[in-house]
């Protein structure tokens, strides 16, 4: 037996006839309208698996080797051409269930514990399927639809947007400072022969030649250099909130009416 929660199994599984014989593969599976449970399983045929045919799955199995149908390879091939476009037509449905001798589940009698329609309901108050409401798009829902309406969730997220590099590296830059220096500069000193002195000015000979030498000295600037630290340089990030509008497209369901007035059409 096929359920809902073995669905993922079904699609893209190899389909085997009673026989054993390979027939195609599951593309897609159609529930039942009243009973929600899986109906029908489309299965491409052919070479190149380029044709879909309806196949009943009410009474298939799953298997090691696949999904086992009860219906031959030679009556898949012979099934009516039907458009998978999302819904079955009552026409088409029972076209199939014709061509594979099956009994219609959705004019079958309620399950044992499922509410019975009321017998005073008059023929324009339900429709094909023993119900006043039915989703033309899902299962059958009672006599009230649902409204909804997409609303839109607005938050943040933390993500990052860039980075910021501290780094250091050494300029080379000419310094000018002014420093007083000195030097020794010669000069002619002369004096006078007096008896203080008389004795040395006499001391050697009358008339001779003779030099005399002096070292003269001079300051020049001398340079040292050194590394100081000087002051400390880190990266810090400050929060700055700003107002961002968003826009989103959202959709929502109206109800609309469709009154008959002609007592023919009723």
């Amino acid at each position: 037996m096929i359920g809902t929660e073995t669905l993922d199994r079904v699609i893209g599984a190899d389909v085997i006839d009673a026989d054993g014989n390979k027939i195609g593969t599951a593309s897609e599976v159609f529930l039942d309208d009243q009973s929600g449970a899986p109906e029908w399983v489309t299965v491409k045929t052919g070479m190149f698996g380029t044709k879909e045919s309806f196949v009943p799955i009410r009474d298939a199995n799953l298997t090691g080797d696949g999904l086992r149908v009860p219906v031959s390879k030679s009556a898949v091939k012979d099934a009516p051409r039907i458009d998978s476009d999302g819904h079955l037509s009552p026409a088409e449905e029972t076209e199939l269930y014709r061509h594979y001798n099956m009994t219609e589940t959705a004019v079958a009698a309620p399950a044992a514990g499922a509410p019975v329609a009321d017998t005073t309901t008059t023929t324009a108050d339900t429709n094909r399927h023993g119900t006043v409401g039915h989703d033309t798009s899902g299962p059958t829902t009672d006599d009230a639809m649902t409204l909804s309406e997409e609303r839109v969730n607005v938050g943040t997220q933390h993500v990052e947007t860039g980075r910021a590099r501290l780094r250091k590296y050494v300029v080379t830059e000419n310094v000018t400072e002014t420093v007083p220096v000195s030097h020794e500069e010669v000069r002619v000193e002369r004096e006078p022969i007096t008896d203080a002195n008389r004795g040395k000015a006499t001391d050697g000979p009358a008339i001779s030649e003779e030099e005399h030498e002096v070292t003269l000295h001079a300051e020049r600037p001398v340079v040292e250099k050194e590394a100081v630290p000087v002051e400390r340089v880190r990266l810090g990030t400050e929060t700055v909130t700003e107002q961002q509008q968003v826009s989103e497209t959202v959709r929502k369901e109206q109800v609309d009416t469709d009154q008959v007035t002609d007592e023919k059409r009723r």
